[in-house]
């Protein structure tokens, strides 16, 4: 075994990851506990660093922490199926891909909001914005009736906007 020589900052360094967050995946179990000197310093293995090289690379791909707990696992039992690898990353690919789906939506309704504001009342004041108006509707794609925009001239009849309804933008990724 090799013995420990990197500091939690060379570690940090060495891998683009925080302090805080080393100490985070000790204290959830990704990363063993550090070995202590006498003054109670933190020092790592080489392997710690390239576990954590490896936790922070799951990360960065948005692999969320319980599918990290598995593909460290994994990492660390090389005799276990590459296909439990790969089952992993297909089911994060679907979730990449039902998000980028969403994310289109998402697009579509903004591009609707800034195209109607710009038709009817982009010169105009906030309490006749069209954009104001769709937000603050109380139905999803019906406004309250309102559609002579700021100066006064009709709005082209818009399609029903449906508003994205998405947990992915309401996540808080932890790095």
């Amino acid at each position: 075994m090799s013995q420990p020589s990197l500091t939690i900052g060379a570690l940090a360094t060495h891998t683009s990851t925080n302090v805080p967050t080393i100490r985070y995946y000790e204290e959830i179990g990704l990363l063993p506990q550090a070995q202590r000197s006498e003054n109670g310093r933190r020092y790592y293995r080489d392997a710690d660093l390239k576990r954590l090289t490896f936790i922070k690379r799951c990360r960065d791909f948005g692999f969320p922490i319980e599918q990290v707990r598995e593909l460290v696992k994994l990492f660390e039992d090389g005799d276990r199926s590459c296909i439990e690898v790969r089952d992993l990353a297909q089911m994060h690919l679907n979730v990449v891909r039902a998000k980028l789906e969403e994310m289109r939506q998402l697009e579509a309704t903004l591009v609707s909001f800034v195209e109607s504001c710009d038709e009817a009342c982009c010169q105009g004041s906030t309490k006749n914005c069209a954009i104001i108006e769709d937000l603050s509707a109380v139905e999803p794609g019906m406004s309250s009736g309102r559609r002579g925009g700021c100066s006064g001239a009709p709005l082209k009849q818009m399609e029903k906007v449906t508003p994205v309804e998405s947990t992915a933008f309401r996540q808080i990724r932890r790095t």
